[in-house]
Order: structure tokens, then C-alpha cells, then sequence
């Protein structure tokens, strides 16, 4: 940190090709120091752009839902009463709460409830068919299936509550990982300042170092926006996480589940359609119940806008748990420009903003951090060899 603060305080002392061999050595040591959380993060990003792709090949039972073809075809096809569709889980599932409810209606996806086990703070998750109402899987924990357990560790390295140093140890790794990935995209712009030159240069008869050289410097340059994009965003989502439970929760407990904290008599269906006149064209998508005190319930949706990276939790409308008052509504669209531009991160950070082309961009450039760490790593240990070799010699 502090020789970065240094070389921005001496670019004009030294000239700028000095400070673009400074800057290309600080571009190497970063690289270097964080190779390991950044193949980790890219190799695991890139999976789960296909999450659900994923979900559905290894659980094709759980994650998705069959329907008979008459039914695939019948667009009238909807989904069960909400109240008919809550009271069930409560039911069957007793020793839970109802925590959250992600919430789809196209016929394929299963609906996904998480469960908060009474007496614990352990959150469990099942799949649901929304248009039979059957329970398509036991309660697991919610980092149990391989593509969760990918969330993990793609976020947090599995370090989190190990009980030493700090119990958001690995959300500060991955803040810091993601710092790094941002300075290593704008640092490889400026060391390469004409990069538009190298656009498709590659040297496919030279020696392999120059090989080398040459990919380095084209999936940098080809992968760059991305680098980018995925930096800053996966570093404002560590950094949101680590300062939610760091300084709003702070050293309180979380709070532990004995008594439902909603009423369970509410006209759930009634409150999703009064969501959907507080807001122009809103969508439920994920329904959020209270798991702590004095917690509303609280509808997140899509909007029809303008903005095609807006994501699908922009906007709300929230209740009283207890009584179902209205309590207030939020519409994305009359918010300021820096709050919708974080809205946005999320769909920038999963890339599904275009459907399978931009999930296929995604995870293709999202491997980049790997190219770049392999050829970056042979390249330096091939300069450091041949310095060995000259004061041999």
C-alpha cells in the first residue's frame, strides 16, 4: 500500500518511463502475492455463471421441476396460492421458519426456501414445485450442494468463523484479492498504454518465453473490461458483507429463532398483488421474512427500466409482519445514478444480463486471471533464472 501511495507521489519526479517500469514491478508483486485467491476466484466465478446449469445436471430431480408436455405448453400454467404454498412448509417442516423465498415462474426452475432451524442459527434451503406444491428435497444446509459450497469459497475461501484472527477472515481476503484484480486491470492498461496495437498480435513462431509474452499481453488486453467489472463488483459485494457484520450487526449475536415472527394468517397472495400496485410493472421475485426482531416482511421485484444490467432485487414493498400493513415501498427507477449503477452490480457480476451469450462471455473471460497467473508466473521465473545464469557466468 504504501508503495503505491509512493509512485503516485512521484510520478512527475521521475518521469513516466520510470514510474511505467515502477508500476510494471508493483504489477508483478501484486500478481504474485495474490496468484492463489485469484485462480480461486476465477476458477469458481467462471462455474458458476451456470450455477443453475450446474444445479440442474447434478440435482435434475431437485433444482428443476418436470411437467407433463401438455402442461409445458399450457401458458396459462400458474403458480399455487402463496398461502396454500406457505402454510404447507410450516406444516411439514415444524422445527423451522420460513427465512427467505426466491420465487420463479417459468416453468422449469423450483422454487428455493430457506429455512432458519429453530433454537439455532443454522439456515437450511429446500426446493419447491411451485405449480404442485410437492417438496422436492429434504432441508440441507444451505452450503451443502457443490455449487453452494462454490459460493463459499469463491466469496469467503471457506476461512469465515474459524474461530482465529477475525471471523470475517475470508471476506477480507476476498476484499482484498479484489482490490488487487482491479489494480492489476487499470496497471496492465497503463504498462501497455498502446494497447490497441496488440489487439490480435501473437507470435506464433518465436521462442516460447515471447509466446509467452505475446498471450499475457493479448488475454490482458481481450480480457481487461471484464477484470474489471468483476474486481469492483466482487469488491463492493466482500466489502458490504464485511461491514454488515462488522460494524451494523457489530459483537451482537445474531438473534435466535424460538417463535415465528410474522403471522401466519396473513394473506400472503394478497400482499404480493398489493406489491404489485405499488409499483409499476414490479415482479416479485424473492420474499424476504422476518428472522430477527422488529423485521418487516418485505417483497423484492424486477421493474420494466431502462437500464439492461438492472437487477432483479431492485426494487421493494414491505409489510408489517404481524398485521400486513403497508409499510413503504422502493422503485429502483427514481433513485439517484450511483444507487442504480450498484443495483447493477450484481447482473454485471454474474453476467446474465444477455442470456447464455453473455454467461458464455463470462465464464470464458472469467478464466483469464488463470492464463494470465500461469504465463505471468513464467515469465517472471524465466527473468529470475537468467539473472541467476548472468551472475554465474
Amino acid at each position: 500500500m504504501f508503495n503505491i501511495l509512493a509512485f503516485l507521489l512521484n510520478v512527475k519526479k521521475y518521469g513516466p518511463e520510470i514510474m511505467r517500469k515502477k508500476l510494471h514491478k508493483l504489477h508483478a508483486y501484486f500478481a504474485l502475492a495474490s496468484l492463489i485467491p485469484l485462480i480461486i476466484i476465477a476458477v469458481t466465478g467462471s462455474l458458476l455463471v451456470f450455477k443453475f446449469e450446474l444445479d440442474t445436471l447434478l440435482l435434475p430431480e431437485v433444482a428443476s421441476i418436470s411437467l407433463p408436455v401438455e402442461q409445458q405448453e399450457n401458458t396459462t400454467l400458474t403458480r399455487l396460492n402463496i398461502n396454500e404454498l406457505v402454510t404447507q412448509i410450516n406444516q411439514q417442516f415444524s422445527d423451522y421458519e420460513i427465512g427467505s423465498w426466491e420465487l420463479f415462474d417459468d416453468k422449469y426452475q423450483a422454487d428455493r426456501v430457506y429455512l432458519l432451524k429453530r433454537y439455532s442459527e443454522s439456515w437450511f434451503k429446500i426446493h419447491l414445485n411451485p405449480y404442485s406444491g410437492e417438496v422436492l428435497s429434504t432441508p440441507v444446509p444451505i452450503h451443502h450442494d457443490l455449487t453452494d459450497w462454490l459460493v463459499q469459497l469463491h466469496f469467503t475461501f471457506l476461512l469465515n468463523d474459524l474461530g482465529f484472527i477475525s471471523p470475517q477472515l475470508g471476506t477480507i481476503i476476498g476484499l482484498i484479492a479484489s482490490i488487487i484484480m482491479t489494480f492489476l486491470g487499470i496497471s496492465g492498461l497503463i504498462i501497455y498504454r498502446k494497447f490497441w496495437r496488440r489487439f490480435f498480435k501473437f507470435r506464433w513462431d518465436a521462442k516460447l518465453a515471447a509466446m509467452m509474452s505475446d498471450l499475457h499481453k493479448l488475454v490482458g488486453i481481450w480480457c481487461s473490461p471484464i477484470i474489471l467489472i468483476l474486481g469492483i463488483t466482487g469488491g463492493y459485494f466482500n466489502f458490504i458483507e464485511y461491514w454488515h457484520e462488522t460494524f451494523e450487526h457489530g459483537e451482537e449475536a445474531h438473534h435466535i429463532m424460538t417463535d415465528r415472527l410474522y403471522n401466519a394468517e396473513l394473506d400472503f397472495q394478497q400482499l404480493l398483488t398489493t406489491s404489485t400496485e405499488k409499483i409499476t410493472s414490479f415482479t416479485p421475485q424473492y420474499l424476504l421474512f422476518p428472522f430477527e426482531p422488529k423485521m418487516a416482511w418485505t417483497v423484492f421485484g424486477s421493474i420494466d427500466t431502462n437500464n439492461p444490467f438492472a437487477s432483479a432485487y431492485g426494487s421493494t414493498v414491505s409489510f408489517n409482519a404481524m398485521t400486513g400493513k403497508y409499510l413503504s415501498h422502493y422503485d429502483i427507477r427514481t433513485s439517484n445514478t450511483s444507487t442504480q449503477v450498484f443495483d447493477s452490480f450484481r447482473t454485471l457480476h454474474y453476467g446474465n444480463f444477455a442470456g447464455l451469450w453473455s454467461k458464455i462471455i463470462w465464464c470464458v473471460m472469467g478464466l483469464s486471471p488463470l492464463i494470465l497467473g500461469a504465463s505471468g508466473f513464467y515469465l517472471w521465473y524465466s527473468r529470475i533464472r537468467r539473472k541467476r545464469v548472468s551472475k554465474q557466468s
